[in-house]
């Protein structure tokens, strides 16, 4: 003998169909969560606008404000900070101690090595192969075949912002390699 829908034994439609509806949210909600990266990933990042460009961070991670940050440093110094795609990148301080118009990759271009700052040299030395860059990046000595890529560093609501260098390199006035 067949019980009626609705009695206890029976779940009611209601009751199925809030359970189907319960399983299909969960698992779409799973697939979404995991296709949005993958997704993302191929979406290129947008190129920001008027003023765009990243804030310059710490190796902790921080925001490098700029007020403290020169409190902080000499003038003449190189400090590393995280840049585009996390590359290590130079905020040169100028003689005057303010932030140069300037950061410089500190990725060598030779074989991938980070340069540090030499100050007693006054200039970049490559501890891999013994590149060497002038002050403003520029290789004085091979076997590093370029230049240090150039990026815009300004401030911004009083942090470091780099952009893009996409204009004629300074240094040797050629169309920059980085781009």
């Amino acid at each position: 003998m067949a019980q009626a829908e609705g009695t206890p034994d029976v779940p009611n439609m209601g009751r199925r169909q809030f359970m189907n509806l319960l399983t299909f949210g969960t698992v779409t909600g799973v697939a979404l969560g995991a296709l949005y990266p993958v997704v993302n990933y191929f979406i290129p990042p947008s190129s920001g606008g008027a003023g765009g460009g990243l804030t310059a961070k710490d190796a902790l991670g921080n925001d490098i404000i700029v007020s403290d940050f020169l409190a902080n440093h000499n003038a003449g110094e190189r400090t590393l900070a995280q840049g585009f795609k996390g590359d290590p990148t130079y905020i040169v301080i100028e003689a005057d101690k303010t932030l140069a118009e300037y950061g410089l990759n500190a990725v060598c271009t030779h074989l991938g090595c980070v340069v540090p700052w030499n100050g007693s040299e006054n200039k970049f030395i490559c501890p891999c192969h013994g590149s060497q860059y002038d002050q403003t990046g520029k290789v004085v000595r091979g076997p590093a075949p370029l230049s240090l890529a150039l990026v815009h560093a300004s401030v911004s609501d009083d942090k470091v912002v780099f952009t893009k260098w996409e204009e004629t390199d300074f240094r040797t006035g050629e169309n920059p390699w980085w781009t």
